[in-house]
């Protein structure tokens, strides 16, 4: 036995010495109650304080109201340990401190990509995180660890409060009567009631002063995250997304009320009557009756790069040949947000605006749409959907049985014989889809979904063929080098369809899906007139190549009028002669035969162009705030010209929401509203 004596020297004399360190800190921290959560307050302080540093968001610098609302916020989200005893309060504040530093890391690095910050309907989408592990590792930087500074040390703490805490408390609190022990609890009750008033204080009073005075109408309008973030702090905004999830999925018996849908449903009709009238007056309504389509959806491929060269090479010499025989739309935008490659597939195929937060194909893939396959499939079409990766990913299985496609090809379905970036090479990709598709019953409708060129940009080098001069060795670089690969991939599909005896008698459909996510605008300078330019760079973000190429190649030219993923399914339903007429969509066709009225594009965040405005919202979400420019030179207009589009535009958006989330088609349908009229004066 050893005697108690020996533990204070020889070898385990520093344990013994740290063991008594450690214990007066945990007994100071059981007599002054609140001193944990005090440091606790200062440490998560610094975190918002670099977090805003790391995110360097444009006008979003931390005021002092700002430190105020995150200080009432991070006593908001910590009050309820000081009910706890010593031991459980303490590892409830480290807990809730890794936690909440997680989820601002996470913020960091989802911003840098999307620039947006995570919400819920994002993090049920965790499980796509392993797949994006390359992307994510480009993402990171040195500085961000700042954010976990204090982990080792809080986790080192915690193994001791767990493992011996309870040990080197026993004495002191053998000695408690039990008077003493109930003023005990009624302090902690005190200190914790005093923690919950002071930061409710702190926070609402000075977020209650924003939103009755220059944030106005916060929480009830379609704003942007970050505007909520600017005005509510970091803890602040992710304590009101899990509120607005929480309301919308499971407190929100009806989310859209009788009213409302009525208001919907008059907004969607005087849509499609616009359609409507347009279908009985166009010669080219039905003028393709029964061709075959196939559609590209090519990744992060954007317009800047059409038709430009680098190193003696042009960059897509297939698609600039491509588009002299084709209708090419020179003013076409994405309209995708936190969705990204599933928003785009969303807005081409069911013409509707996709959420602001998270993404249709998982928040809402039970509800019911008119999307391209079903009404192909509803004319005798053969429907199928190829894209080289999990079937799983964006929940893409569940939501295209739901689109009615006959058959998903995933990653399952193709030899992996030919491993770029994320998955399968395009041209193999092409080639292996071919095979299929020359094979299946005709007409068919076939959406082909690329890879090759989804960030990081990664090739190996015998397929580097650009010589990217000035940006070798940079993302920028390497984006030319992907985007050459895919166009020449594109080149090697249209081969097929003609040496296949399939491109006569096909409409073919390529556009890209969104940006490419890269923000360092020194990389741009050969491809903008002015890198400064705000309008600019957001025309230049927001643009992608979109063109179709008809079977006879008629009507080919360059388009000038401003279009957006929304209005590929009325255009390919109004070449086909489906009638859109029905309040199922809100786009409209673009390759028309007659001149049509101002339209305007409306992005998910709030910005619009008619092809004569661009309209950019203000970060605090107020239209007067907007900037109006003329989208020809980007001329700094008064914002007032641009106001009744505007409100234009944010109505699309809060009917779209309606539908979709209210799942309002279904509503329509069971009410009659939709019912499909034959009408003999139509073609």
């Amino acid at each position: 036995m050893i005697h108690p004596m020996a533990e204070s020297i020889g070898p385990n004399s520093n344990k013994s010495w740290l063991r008594r360190a450690l214990g007066f800190t945990l007994r100071v921290f059981d007599r002054w109650v609140a001193l944990d959560l005090l440091l606790f307050v200062i440490a998560m302080g610094l975190k918002v304080y670099w977090f805003n540093k790391l995110l360097s968001v444009p006008y979003m610098d931390m005021t002092d109201a700002d430190k105020i609302i995150e200080t009432g916020a991070i006593l908001l989200a910590s009050f309820w340990a000081l009910l706890l005893p010593t031991r459980g309060r303490l590892i409830a504040l480290i807990s809730l401190n890794l936690l909440l530093s997680f989820i601002l890391y996470a913020d960091v690095i989802y911003y840098r990509y999307f620039q947006d910050l995570i919400t819920v309907p994002v993090l049920l989408q965790l499980g796509q995180v392993e797949s994006l592990g390359g992307s994510i590792h480009t993402l990171m930087k040195p500085e961000d660890f700042r954010l976990f500074a204090d982990a080792l040390i809080i986790i080192l703490y915690a193994v001791y409060v767990l493992w011996r805490g309870r040990t080197d408390l026993a004495n002191r609190l053998s000695s408690i009567t039990r008077a003493i022990r109930w003023r005990r609890i009624g302090i902690r009750i005190a200190c914790s009631a005093a923690a919950f008033m002071l930061g409710f204080s702190l926070f609402f009073t000075n977020l209650n002063h924003a939103t009755d005075t220059w944030a106005k109408g916060l929480f009830e309008k379609n704003w942007w995250n970050l505007s909520i973030y600017n005005v509510a702090g970091s803890l602040g905004f992710h304590g009101y997304d899990v509120y607005r999830y929480a309301k919308l999925n499971w407190f929100n018996a009806e989310p859209v009320s009788a009213e409302q849908r009525s208001d919907t449903q008059r907004f969607m009709e005087e849509r499609a009557a616009a359609r409507d009238e347009l279908e009985r007056s166009d010669s080219l309504f039905a003028a393709y009756k029964d061709s075959n389509v196939l559609m590209v959806q090519v990744e992060s491929l954007q317009a800047f790069m059409i038709g430009q060269s680098i190193g003696g090479k042009e960059i897509t010499p297939v698609l600039n040949e491509l588009i002299k025989e084709s209708a090419y739309f020179s003013n076409f935008y994405h309209q995708t947000a936190q969705g990204r490659t599933s928003d785009a597939d969303f807005a081409v195929n069911c013409s509707l605006q996709p959420m602001k937060s998270g993404s249709v194909f998982i928040q809402y893939a039970s509800h019911e749409y008119a999307c391209l396959p079903s009404q192909l499939k509803n004319e005798g079409y053969s429907v199928n959907v190829f894209h080289p990766y999990q079937g799983g990913f964006w929940n893409r299985n569940v939501m295209y049985n739901k689109m009615k496609y006959d058959q998903f090809y995933s990653m399952k379905h193709y030899e992996m014989d030919e491993r770029l970036g994320w998955s399968l090479g395009d041209k193999s990709f092409y080639r292996q889809s071919m095979d299929v598709i020359a094979e299946l019953p005709q007409p068919f409708h076939s959406f082909l979904i690329s890879l090759t060129s989804h960030h990081p940009y990664s090739l190996p080098a015998a397929e580097k063929l650009l010589d990217t001069e000035e940006l070798t060795g940079t993302m920028m670089g390497d984006y030319l080098q992907v985007v050459h690969y895919a166009d020449a991939a594109l080149g090697e599909l249209i081969d097929r369809l003609k040496s296949e005896g399939l491109w006569d008698n096909t409409i073919f459909v390529l556009y890209g899906d969104h940006d490419n996510s890269i923000q360092n605008w020194e990389w741009y300078t050969r491809f903008m007139k002015d890198t400064s330019n705000e309008m600019e760079r957001e025309q230049l973000i927001k643009s992608v190549p979109m063109l179709i190429h008809l079977p006879d190649g008629a009507h080919a030219g360059t388009y000038e009028k401003a279009g957006g993923q929304l209005d590929v399914t009325p255009t390919l339903m109004h070449l086909l002669g489906l009638s859109t007429s029905e309040p199922k969509w809100l786009g409209s066709p673009l390759l028309t035969g007659q001149q049509e009225e101002t339209r305007i594009v409306t992005q998910r965040y709030g910005s619009w162009t008619d092809g004569h405005r661009y309209y950019i919202p203000s970060a605090d979400g107020l239209s007067a705030n907007g900037k109006c420019y003329t989208a020809d030179n980007g001329e700094l207009l008064d914002s007032a010209a641009c106001l009744p589009m505007t409100e234009s535009a944010q109505l699309e958006l809060m009917m779209s929401d309606r539908v979709v989330i209210g799942n309002l088609l279904r509503t329509f349908k069971n009410n009659g509203a939709v019912e499909a009229i034959a009408d003999p004066a139509k073609p």
